[in-house]
């Protein structure tokens, strides 16, 4: 049984009592004496050539302090992407710069062309509408396809509109061809994976100092990785020297993937308060978020899978475009290559593969990684092409999944898009997804929804992730520009409690409950004796911060070598406590024993001596009781699930309700149950909503057409059943210390193609041949194919 506190226990998280009586501290909570407003005009067209902006007028009126435009940066560096993607001839990816205020052009709505600082925020916005911008107004490049052969560019000065043509594995191109070619059966289906917009419940914000005595700044920033947007910043954007900035992520209201990025609002407010030397802060509105935080996914794909006529799997190929939108945001060349092609052999046997991407440029926003990061572009590509040759075979689709499934005595495996799969029982997975959904009871359930005029459908799905990028020395290799390890500084204060100082930050994954759970497991003591620091780069050792599922596998293991360290320290200081040497100390509970003797001394009491020395032999042991430990993971997680909806379709009116979900993963060792649950269910709720709810539409000029609430559905309470999960058939990761697997993106990966599975199949059983439809099925879409049919 686990301890109340330590590994395994489903404790409440701690820091959910600041957050729900409003004790929380986020960025636009803090201020100063002295504060000055920046707000920021930005561009109504989305393609525009920048021909003057006249400030002479705006920065006279009241409470003015500056005005920045384009101009102001020319001198300094642009934001670049994380990734360097080559083609599949060598050539590097076009890597246009990306400034931090537009400069020569526009290139999408809300693209900010300059910033007026203010006494207020109210006199800012004045000034905003004074400043007299000429653009003249160019063709919008919004449709993908069009994009490839259009004659207008988004970066003019690389006469393209392609970023890279990837293929992956270039060596199995020829052999999946021909295994296409020559198959039993090909499927063949092209589908959307349509645009979202994070909408984190926190907008992003920054807050700037500069204190001229000793040269150095500080940044407060909405950021899921303020070492990375550190480096950013000192490194190629502004060049600030690194010692000499300060970056602090404090409390942050969620994220998704859209807060790992650097803004150049947080270069502008940065370079604002230096001007002024006084604070300069800056906090989005909605609709800012909507128009320039980094939009997610936005693929069309057309895929192909051939099968024996047994129905095993011979081949999957994919021809991918992928948008970019206007400008490479950080991670967004890896988003469609390295985390979506690796993952295109799924959990199957499939031994030839070939993924080919073509990312483009567009006057839209920039898309970046969104919950999942390639990984749900992939699991819904295959999951409904499955689906889709299950149908065509006249084959059930969980028996055609199970004859290609990976098993558990071909571990470690190497999939065909070339990861090595260390553990996992997809089998098992299924078996419990059955029973927890009650598929036995589907039918009878069919009968009831047809007595009240509706159509119900069954939806399933299995699918596998990588999470926690990993090795640094191979991804290095493949084009990343940023090292992908960890590191935890434990310290053990005199008097016995912990302060551990993570480089992963947390923004709703718990970690302030979760890491203290490992390190009082591994000493014996009070989890709540335990305190995590973490988004103070002054404060934490380097690290890489918190996206694609890495914490607890990647930091998490950096917190437990760490630890490792505390208590083999700790062990030297016991036995001179004891008069043994350090071989013949043993610990456990938070007691250090002589073995042998009757002899042992309680952890705090260790603690406390390490602080006071007087005795020690100083050139054996070293005051004090605090290590360090980095951590950079030899492979990837591979977290896996199978998962079932049951929608009921009102044939009328095109609605669609999800009535049952079941969810079934594998994660690995589980450190807190509850907060598992927690995100699972957070992440069904935002892969239901891309499914049924969620778009992001442009119109051919540019205009974002869903740029409130008023016209962009997120789901509420409502649109969701309630949700069964279970993750009791964990295999443990065989490469880190804690057996752990990623946990908070399965949700959102595993969800909408069993969404969409399902509503396909309650279409069928109305007797409407309808093989596809695409994200988000509203009613009007749903209506429109089943009277097309």
């Amino acid at each position: 049984m686990p301890k109340d506190d330590g590994i395994g226990a489903a404790t409440v998280r701690r820091e959910d009592v600041r957050f729900l009586t409003g004790a929380g501290r986020y960025t636009d909570d803090i201020q100063a004496s002295g504060e000055a407003v920046a707000v920021f005009a930005r561009s109504n067209v989305a393609n525009g050539v920048i021909k003057n902006i006249d400030i002479s007028h705006a920065s006279t009126m009241p409470g003015v302090l500056a005005i920045f435009t384009g101009d102001d940066f020319t001198e300094v560096g642009g934001n670049p992407a994380g990734w360097l993607i080559n083609s599949r001839d060598g050539t590097p990816m076009h890597e246009p710069k990306r400034p931090v205020l537009a400069h020569g052009k526009v290139r999408h709505v809300g693209d900010a062309y300059a910033a007026v600082i203010a006494e207020t925020k109210e006199q800012a916005m004045d000034a905003i509408e004074a400043i007299e911008a000429d653009i003249e107004e160019l063709p919008a490049v919004v449709n993908m396809k069009e994009a490839l052969s259009a004659t207008t560019f988004v970066h003019d000065e690389i006469g393209t509109n392609q970023c890279f043509d990837w293929g992956w594995i270039e060596d199995n191109r020829a052999a999946t061809d021909a295994a296409i070619k020559s198959a039993h059966h090909v499927t063949r289906l092209e589908l959307v994976n349509n645009r979202l917009v994070p909408n984190a419940m926190e907008p992003r914000s920054s807050r700037a100092e500069y204190h001229r005595g000793n040269d150095e700044y500080i940044l407060h920033t909405t950021s899921q990785n303020p070492h990375l947007t550190r480096l950013l910043i000192s490194a190629f954007v502004l060049g600030i020297p690194e010692n000499k900035l300060t970056v602090i992520a404090p409390d942050v209201g969620g994220g998704f993937g859209s807060k790992i990025y650097h803004y150049g609002e947080e270069a502008l407010v940065l370079a604002a308060a230096k001007k002024l030397n006084r604070p300069v802060t800056w906090t989005a509105d909605r609709t800012e978020a909507f128009l320039t935080d980094a939009h997610g996914r936005d693929h069309v794909t057309t895929i192909e899978l051939a099968l024996d006529k047994d129905g095993h799997f011979l081949a999957f190929r994919t021809e991918t475009l992928a948008n970019v939108g206007a400008y490479l945001s950080n991670f967004s060349t890896a988003t469609p290559t390295f985390l979506h092609g690796t993952l295109m052999a799924g959990n199957y046997t499939v031994p030839n593969v070939y993924v080919n991407v073509k990312a483009v440029f567009t006057n839209t926003a920039p898309v970046d990684a969104y919950r999942g990061a390639g990984r749900p572009e992939a699991t819904y590509s295959l999951e409904r092409v499955i689906d889709m040759a299950a149908r065509e075979m006249g084959m059930d689709p969980i028996a055609l999944r199970r004859k290609n499934f990976i098993k558990p005595d071909q571990y470690p495996y190497a999939s065909a898009a070339g990861l090595e799969y260390d553990s996992g029982n997809y089998d098992a997975l299924m078996d419990k997804m059955e029973a927890v959904g009650d598929l036995s009871g589907f039918a009878a359930r069919r009968k009831a929804s047809e007595a009240k005029g509706l159509l119900r459908g069954l939806g399933v799905n299995a699918y596998i992730e990588a999470c926690g990028i990993a090795p640094s020395n191979l991804v290095g290799v493949l084009g990343s520009r940023v090292g992908l390890y960890d590191a935890a500084t434990v310290r053990v204060n005199a008097t016995g409690n912990i302060s551990v100082m993570v480089g992963a930050h947390s923004h709703g994954q718990g970690h302030e409950t979760a890491f203290p759970q490992v390190v009082a497991d591994m000493l014996g003591i009070d989890a709540a004796s335990i305190d995590i620091v973490h988004g103070d780069t002054s404060k934490i050792p380097f690290g890489m911060g918190t996206y694609g599922s890495r914490s607890l596998a990647v930091c998490g293991s950096a917190v437990v070598r760490a630890t490792e360290k505390v208590i083999t320290k700790a062990k030297k200081i016991a036995a001179h406590m004891l008069e043994a040497t350090d071989k013949d100390i043993s610990f456990e509970d938070g007691v250090f024993s002589a073995i042998g003797t009757n002899k042992s001394v309680p952890f705090g009491e260790v603690a406390l001596k390490a602080y006071i020395p007087h005795d020690f032999p100083l050139e054996q042991i070293e005051p004090g009781l605090e290590e360090t430990a980095f951590y950079d993971p030899a492979n990837f997680t591979y977290p896996s699930g199978a998962y079932c909806c049951e929608v009921e379709l009102d044939p009328e009116t095109g609605k669609v309700r999800v009535d049952r979900f079941a969810a079934v993963d594998d994660f690995g060792n589980v450190i807190n149950p509850m907060i598992v649950t927690g995100q699972v269910h957070g992440g069904l709720g935002q892969g239901i909503g891309q499914a049924l709810l969620e778009n992001t539409t442009y119109d051919e000029d540019g205009q974002l057409l869903s740029a409130s609430y008023m016209d962009y559905t997120m789901p509420r309470a409502d649109d969701l059943p309630f949700f069964k999960v279970d993750h009791s058939q964990g295999t443990p990761c065989t490469h880190n210390p804690l057996g752990v697997k990623g946990c908070g993106e399965a949700g959102a990966i595993g969800s909408p193609p069993t969404v969409i599975n399902a509503v396909i199949d309650a279409m069928q059983s109305g007797g409407k041949n309808v093989t596809h439809i695409d994200m988000p099925v509203t009613p009007h879409r749903v209506w429109t194919a089943m009277q097309n049919a």
